[in-house]
């Protein structure tokens, strides 16, 4: 895939804008991706500045080169280890790691690396993702890692929904009010005195297993609650900052969750009508959804002769489960397409795998759409992505990829049966432990955002700018914490 296609997800402030870049028509372009390829960041980011400072530059080319140079420096961050701090860090989690032995590791290319101006660098999240990708050394982990305990607790929580739904004859089951109270603060010294910082929160969208949102209270006021059914939902803040103090925003509310599992049968599934508005969008290609060649063979093999939608589904879910690795990913900006990320290097996140299994599905003409926002799950609280599959006559329809990928290959305390009961509980099933703020993927926030996003796929974290300047990760912190209470 040439740069100027690979650099499709090129995302401004409204999100996965696809914008044509420059690099066909400017050669400033073309050489600063030459020098990026070969590790000269610093000669990129100095040739991109100095095109910057063409005052007859019409403005959304200087967008487009300031993006670059941001998206330059953001990769600078993703890679954050040196080859001696990476084997410091690993030194105290890996029993008995010798040079020779992280040597070779390098060499077999266990760890994400790139020569960043002369120095080979490393990935942030390095010392996790080799347990990820290689599970065997868990048995030399020194500290970290996942209790024996957790799989059992997303087992019986499977169960009991699984015989919920049977006993109701409905899929959606055994409701729970939640609070949640989500705090952003923002560094002292970041914005400065008296100027005006914006934030956006994401809180509950209105769906079937989601709904009775109400607010609480929040500090400041919010000044804009995005409408209940937006496919990103947010609170919109404002706050003049002191340049001496942090800036912080925080919301409390309330809202209901239902537990989610369709009892599919493949006799039971009908054609759709692909150009029903409501599923025509979702059966196209997107950023990060990409119709290409190898995603077309892997579509193709894995189904075989299966025509049935809901068994091609499961087919692709059940392949990702026992195929590809988890791994905690760099930020989304810097991957130009996460679902070719993933089959390539045949690993990443939950919203990584969740796009391989959008393209595939879309491929064959099942309707793909993206979910995300938080997991709640008690013991595993996390930001999370996973998605739905348009299934007639059930509509749409619950899968999880990370849960099949986990129960399968990250779950070591259930047997072989149990791992499969909780990895086709979500194909179809959903536990009550979401906070569901984006039904589709790079979606543009309301009110607008005038700066770059900092996740220009998602919406998890919040976003936040002053004076026209995005805040980025790093820079703000951010923190949620959940209860159940009384439906009453």
């Amino acid at each position: 895939m040439s740069r100027c296609f690979a650099l499709l997800g090129l995302v401004l402030g409204f999100g996965c804008l696809a914008v044509r870049l420059l690099a066909s028509s400017h050669p400033v372009l073309s050489l600063a991706a030459a020098m990026e390829a070969r590790g000269d960041f610093g000669q990129a980011d100095e040739a991109l500045a100095r095109l910057l400072s063409d005052t007859t530059l019409a403005p959304d080319a200087r967008r487009e080169l300031e993006w670059e140079r941001e998206r330059l420096r953001r990769i600078r961050l993703d890679y954050s280890h040196t080859e001696a701090s990476l084997f410091a860090a690993l030194s105290e989690s890996v029993r008995g790691l010798t040079r020779g032995e992280f040597d070779r590791w390098v060499k077999e290319g266990r760890f994400d690396s790139r020569v960043i101006d002369g120095e080979r660098r490393f990935v942030a999240s390095s010392v996790s993702n080799l347990f990820f990708r290689h599970p065997r050394l868990n048995s030399r982990r020194l500290k970290g890692g996942e209790s024996a305990e957790q799989p059992r607790r997303f087992l019986g929580t499977a169960r009991g929904i699984r015989d919920a739904a049977r006993v109701a004859g409905t899929p959606y089951v055994l409701p729970r009010q939640l609070s949640v109270t989500m705090e952003l603060t923002v560094k002292a010294g970041v914005a400065g005195q008296g100027e005006v910082v914006r934030c956006w929160l994401p809180i509950p969208r209105s769906q079937p297993h989601q709904d009775e949102f109400a607010l609480i209270s929040s500090e400041p006021l919010v000044a804009a609650l995005a409408p209940d059914d937006s496919v990103i939902r947010s609170a919109y803040f404002e706050q003049t900052a002191a340049v001496s103090r942090e800036t912080s925003f925080r919301i409390e509310y309330t809202y209901r969750t239902w537990s989610v599992w369709f009892d599919l049968r493949p006799e039971r599934i009908v054609a759709i009508h692909p150009d029903d508005p409501e599923i025509a969008p979702f059966l196209a290609e997107a950023p990060h959804v990409p119709f290409t060649d190898s995603m077309r063979r892997l579509a193709k093999d894995l189904a075989g002769r299966e025509k049935n939608p809901l068994l091609r589904a499961k087919r692709y879910y059940d392949w990702i489960a026992q195929n590809i690795r988890y791994s905690y990913a760099r930020e989304y900006s810097t991957i130009p397409n996460l679902a070719e990320y993933c089959l390539e290097n045949r690993y990443g996140d939950c919203g990584q795998e969740t796009f391989l299994f959008m393209t595939l599905c879309r491929l064959s003409g099942i309707p793909a759409r993206w979910q995300s926002g938080w997991r709640l799950f008690p013991g595993a609280k996390t930001i999370h992505d996973w998605c739905e599959i348009y299934l007639a006559p059930y509509g749409w329809v619950p899968v999880d990829p990370y849960m099949g990928i986990y129960a399968m290959q990250y779950a070591p305390s259930l047997n072989r049966s149990e791992r499969r009961s909780l990895r086709d509980f979500y194909f179809g099933g959903l536990d009550p432990y979401r906070l569901i703020a984006n039904a589709d993927h790079c979606q543009p926030l309301s009110p607008p955002k005038t700066s770059f996003r900092s996740d220009t796929v998602d919406f998890q974290r919040g976003e936040v700018e002053v004076a026209g300047r995005n805040v980025y990760f790093g820079d703000f912190s951010y923190r949620l914490e959940w209860r159940e209470v009384d439906a009453r």
